[in-house]
């Protein structure tokens, strides 16, 4: 389908269903290739519904193999039926019973939506729109329904039968099969719908809730996985108990269930009562994970726990909401990480995160609302802008109402909308309501798409003790919304005096302020601090309070000042980072003009005094130590990027660290060496500790002495933990060393049967910034652990490729654009979600030098002339070539 015969649909458009659907009994008999779905729905009409009006169900691909309406089978003129939809052209009045079968091929299904087979297992994925490559449907998520679910299969093949709710009764057939039937008692949308029958191992526990009822816990693997479950469980029954402690929210369901599979085109996935995981964010154990792994583990777990309430409990009215679920979720999660690890670093690391995706996406072609108006495809609406801008603007909606207000809020929300599929509007409501604030102004963060652009001016009166601060906003055009409102931005804030204390002003006047917080609603703010001893050193914008870009000319001196003073840990980091990207521009500018690049010490130095401070925890240590990366430096620079360039001054700025503050990176190691002895322990003491050390000898390698390189070497050899070995073979690929094939080798014949792992070692060859990775990429695609059909090893290889190696993708010669290209093109028969997320990669192609930007033009015109383009790649296509 091309996209221009693709409907466009409008949230202005939303109209509810002419019919409900009261209950949902489905009968699954599965086998591998003909299995049939046997639907009952029971249907009524909804107020204002015609007598007569005809039921139009969606379809996706659906072989249909009867109807029967009230217990009489249809003559086909009764009712219209394609692959795509099931039209009833006269229902009865009142209530009636619908039953249609349909016929599908889970082995055959290699989109891995609806119904499908992962490594012999049945499995399901329904959001968005998958349910209808099941049965037909209202598939959207405003029509809530009860469903009983019966499923039947060989019972050798399957063994565990699983479905949404609790168990209601099993039992056994005929010719080898058996059965089990499953109720979910809480009425769900189909897209929570979810079905699991295979022969799996299971890691059992139980959990007590607050009002003292035992829930069931299982994590079913494949076989002889279970081990490996264990931190996976650990993380549930940790994020069970922390969301009754913060957000008064119990469990509401018999059993718990969550399953890996090894095929899966997300994350995870939150059907209520049975989550669908990929593997990757399950299984873990020193031997093969990485602390980043664990990290992972726990935040998805907790996400998809937290869904219960934020998703499944109140579903979002449609799919324009879907920030409503998946925003406010990833503000519980990052809440609960924070207060399971260090609440600096995490907050750190999700900033990171956000400028590296969300930012460049609000900049680009790609951009849209975190609430859009009109979409293509759903599929390319989760996206950073909805999942991570969208808990940003949560987290500075409780920043502009106060913790207080935000949990009476919470709560009324949860009173009020429970069991509803709800609305931003109706979610806002409830925090002005128990504020007494207005926040229709606040509503501009959900409408209007782009980042705003905060200016800050200064001036300090001597005579008058008087501090000035001018703050000005502004956010540039986006795609479809060429004018935009000021957006109500809350700036926390500190005035720094020459002890490193915050200052208190005797008045502060031309803006609200909250405690230590400016709010600005106006285009422009001139803020004026009375009575103060001296010059401040301005601290904006602590711990992030608002998802902007802050222009503000500070000198070179005054952020050395902060990032040794300043009490917010988040404005230390920035201060360290702006020094760092200052420095690489500039570098990168001369680079361009021909010129060695040059770099100022005092910087580098106040970043080795922090690395004595014994007050200082590692983690954050390793951050500050961390150079922005190689596409931070390009997103900076902005327009006529040359990958080249920007490289060669990113090496040089690590060469120059590594040299000034060689001394200090081999004491970090020889201190973690001395802890090596210790048990592998994946909490923020432990990985802190390996984060410092890792990020140290990645700098000290820069020097390229043959001392440094025995170093990784020897790391390489004698790691107990994968955080440790992957680190080691990473740094001995990605600087070329004479020994790293042979490293590579040792590490795939190791782990070579572990999929997981497997993923770590394709990644690492994929992102190594060399001349020959391109030929190496393309011959791993034909390397027996590589597989097309399996998103994670696409991802390792081929994502890797086109999102973490900017002068390989960016190829001089346009060979890098070329392959990515020829790589969608190929996926987009076989699953076009994969192949559409993989060709976001090119979203800022408009920002290289002349010649890049010709050739990444012509890989993207080579995908748009394949014929019969998904809807989903050709959505993201149009709109990166517009």
């Amino acid at each position: 389908m091309s996209q221009s015969s693709s409907p466009v649909i409008r949230l202005a458009d939303y109209r509810p269903t002419p019919y409900a659907i009261d209950t949902v009994d489905l009968d699954f008999d599965l086998t591998p290739e003909t299995t049939l779905v046997t639907a009952v729905l029971v249907l009524s009409p909804r107020p204002g519904t015609a007598a007569g009006e005809p039921l139009v169900l969606d379809g996706d691909e659906l072989e249909l193999v009867r109807v029967v309406l009230d217990g009489r089978e249809l003559a086909s003129t009764d009712y219209e039926a394609s692959a795509n939809r099931l039209t009833i052209k006269a229902p009865p009045a009142g209530s009636f019973r619908l039953e249609t079968t349909t016929r599908l091929n889970p082995a055959a299904n290699t989109k891995l939506m609806g119904l499908y087979r992962s490594s012999g297992t049945w499995c399901t994925q329904c959001e968005a729109e998958g349910f209808r490559r099941i049965t037909y449907y209202y598939d959207r998520p405003d029509v809530l329904s009860v469903f009983t679910v019966r499923i039947a299969a060989p019972k050798a093949e399957a063994p565990i039968l699983l479905s949404n709710g609790n168990p209601v009764s099993s039992g056994e057939l005929a010719d080898g099969r058996h059965f089990a039937v499953w109720q979910d008692p809480w009425p769900k949308p189909s897209y929570l719908f979810a079905l699991v029958a295979g022969d799996l191992d299971a890691l059992e526990d139980d959990f007590t809730t607050m009002s003292g009822r035992k829930v069931k816990l299982a994590i079913y693997v494949e076989k002889g996985n279970a081990p490996k479950a264990a931190y996976a469980m650990d993380s549930l029954k940790r994020s069970m108990k922390w969301d009754e402690e913060v957000f008064g929210r119990e469990y509401d369901l018999d059993v718990f269930n969550v399953v890996a599979v090894s095929d899966f085109n997300m994350g995870a996935m939150e059907n209520k009562g049975l989550n669908v995981f990929n593997d990757k964010y399950v299984l873990a154990d020193p031997e093969i994970a990485t602390d980043t792994d664990y990290a992972g583990i726990e935040a998805v777990i907790a996400h998809e726990y937290f869904h219960n309430w934020t998703g499944d409990r109140i579903t979002c009215r449609d799919w324009f909401q879907l920030c409503l679920k998946e925003g406010l979720t990833v503000f519980r999660d990052q809440e609960f990480s924070s207060d399971m690890r260090s609440r600096a670093v995490k907050r750190i690391s999700d900033v990171r995160l956000l400028r590296s995706q969300q930012f460049p996406e609000d900049g680009g072609p790609l951009a849209h609302p975190v609430r859009p108006e009109q979409y293509k495809e759903i599929n390319n609406f989760y996206t950073a802008t909805v999942y991570e801008k969208g808990a940003e603007v949560i987290r500075m909606l409780k920043t502009l109402i106060g913790d207080d207000a935000f949990a009476r809020g919470m709560d009324l929300y949860f009173a009020r909308h429970d069991g509803e599929a709800a609305t931003i509007e109706q979610f806002v409501a409830c925090f002005a309501e128990a504020s007494g604030r207005d926040l229709e102004p606040f509503m501009v963060w959900y409408r209007e798409a782009g980042t705003p652009i905060v200016t800050v001016e200064e001036s300090w009166d001597e005579a008058a003790r008087r501090y000035t601060l001018t703050l000005a906003q502004v956010t540039a055009a986006t795609p479809g919304q060429q004018t935009k409102k000021p957006r109500v931005i809350p700036v926390r804030f500190g005035l720094v005096g020459p002890g490193g204390e915050d200052m208190r002003p005797t008045s502060i006047s031309g803006s609200e302020v909250n405690g230590d917080t400016l709010i600005l609603t106006q285009p422009s703010h001139t803020v004026v601090f009375e009575g103060l001893p001296s010059r401040p050193v301005p601290s904006l914008f602590r711990r992030f309070s608002a998802p902007v870009k802050v222009r503000q000319s500070l000198s070179s001196g005054d952020l050395i000042f902060l990032l040794a003073n300043d009490a917010d840990s988040f404005n230390r980091w920035q201060a360290g980072t702006t020094l760092a990207m200052t420095a690489l521009v500039k570098a990168t500018q001369q680079v361009r003009a021909g010129q060695a690049p040059t770099f100022e010490t005092a910087p580098i130095d106040a970043l080795g005094s922090l690395l004595d401070d014994p007050a200082l925890d590692a983690a954050f240590k390793a951050l500050l130590i961390a150079v922005p990366s190689e596409n931070d430096v390009a997103r900076e620079v902005g327009e006529n990027v040359d990958p080249d360039a920007v490289a060669a001054a990113h090496h040089a700025y690590r060469r120059t660290i590594a040299a000034r503050l060689e001394a200090r990176f081999r004491a970090v190691l020889d201190a973690d060496e001395a802890a090596a002895g210790e048990p592998y322990v994946p909490d923020a003491a432990g990985s802190g500790r390996r984060s410092l050390a890792n990020t140290a000898l990645d700098l000290l390698s820069m020097t390229g002495s043959p001392e440094a390189m025995a170093l990784v070497r020897r790391r390489f050899e004698t790691a107990t933990n994968m955080t440790d070995r992957l680190a080691a073979l990473t740094i001995l690929v990605h600087r070329g060393d004479a020994g790293a094939e042979a490293a590579l080798s040792a590490f795939f014949a190791r782990f070579g049967e572990v999929p997981l792992v497997v993923d770590k070692w394709l990644s690492a060859q994929a992102s190594a910034p060399l001349p020959e990775t391109l030929d190496k990429v393309m011959e791993l695609t034909r390397h027996p652990a590589f597989s097309f059909g399996n998103p994670n090893r696409v991802r390792a290889l081929i994502g890797a490729f086109a999102t973490a190696n900017p002068t390989q993708f960016g190829r001089a010669d346009g060979r890098g654009f070329g392959f990515v290209a020829d790589v969608i093109a190929r996926l987009d028969d076989a699953n076009p979600q994969l192949a559409a997320r993989l060709l976001v990669s090119f979203r800022s192609w408009r920002s290289y030098e002349p010649k890049r930007r010709v050739q990444a033009e012509t890989a993207l015109r080579s995908i748009q002339i394949k014929p019969q383009l998904s809807r989903d790649v050709a959505d993201i296509l149009e709109r990166t070539l517009a």
